[in-house]
């Protein structure tokens, strides 16, 4: 399957303002490319690329006073199978966990494991560990919140979404993630392209999603507690602790978003050459 990704996101700027980006795919759908994302901006400014981190792939600039627009499209090679699920993965002990999960049990900006840790443990603390234990809090979590993009507020916790019982695909993922943690389960929060293939139609209109991966059995597992479904073409951009950790576009200084467009859609197979 051929999948079309991309994004367009146009600001207006009263001054030279410094800008980080993270919105080309991850490396590790890099070979699954046709061609390179790069990234594009009108006016062209001089772009520098480097990694964070954990590895994502960022571009600092100067956005000019004005009107600004940064975009990137590719197209990307999918076994359109949605994702894998493994029941039977299981959880690692902590002392058994490699070194560099360890920051992923952590609290964080977003994350309260310490105001969440009592009611997760009287959640979820009976379940049998593994796989089941993971569903049941993502089912928990998708049950629980009301999705609303009118909801949508870039300070609220993980704590604030338990309470307030709404949010949007990050305030499902951050919850869900912090319960994890707060069973000693590596967590870490995704941002990515997630598309409409394969479910009825009408679509909502194109966005970014956050998702989150799970470490069982040995390896990363993803769980989506938003749609809390299988679903074809989930396009990993960043991974981070929480949305602290991977933004979209991080501007330092005043700025008004007038535009903001992303495609994910099949594409027609190419002829045979």
């Amino acid at each position: 399957m051929r999948i079309l990704v991309g994004c367009e996101m146009t600001y207006e700027f009263a001054h030279p303002t410094p800008v980080v980006a993270i919105l080309n795919v991850h490396a590790s759908r890099f070979s699954d490319l046709e061609r390179p994302d790069y990234l594009l901006a009108t006016p062209s400014v001089p772009l520098e690329g480097y990694r964070d981190s954990f590895g994502n792939w960022c571009n600092r600039m100067v956005a000019p006073a004005g009107r600004f627009t940064l975009r990137t499209d590719t197209v990307v090679r999918d076994y359109g199978k949605g994702d894998a699920a493994e029941p039977g993965a299981q959880e690692t002990s902590v002392q058994s966990l490699p070194s560099e999960t360890l920051m992923f049990l952590l609290g964080s900006r977003y994350c309260e494991t310490d105001r969440l840790s009592d009611i997760a443990w009287s959640l979820f603390g009976h379940l049998p560990p593994g796989w089941a234990r993971v569903q049941a809090i993502c089912d928990y979590v998708h049950d629980r919140i009301a999705f609303a993009y009118e909801d949508a507020r870039a300070t609220r916790t993980a704590a604030e979404v338990f309470e307030e019982r709404r949010g949007v695909c990050r305030d499902y993922a951050h919850l869900a993630i912090t319960f994890c943690r707060c069973l000693n389960i590596p967590t870490r929060y995704c941002t990515g392209y997630v598309s409409d293939i394969g479910l009825p139609l009408p679509h909502a209109p194109g966005d970014f999603a956050a998702w989150m991966e799970v470490y069982l059995s040995g390896r990363w597992h993803t769980f989506d507690p938003r749609n809390n479904s299988s679903r074809i073409g989930r396009i990993l951009i960043a991974y981070g602790r929480d949305a602290a950790d991977v933004p979209l576009t991080l501007t330092f200084g005043a700025n008004t978003l007038v535009d903001f467009r992303v495609t994910t859609e099949e594409a027609p197979e190419t002829a045979a050459a």
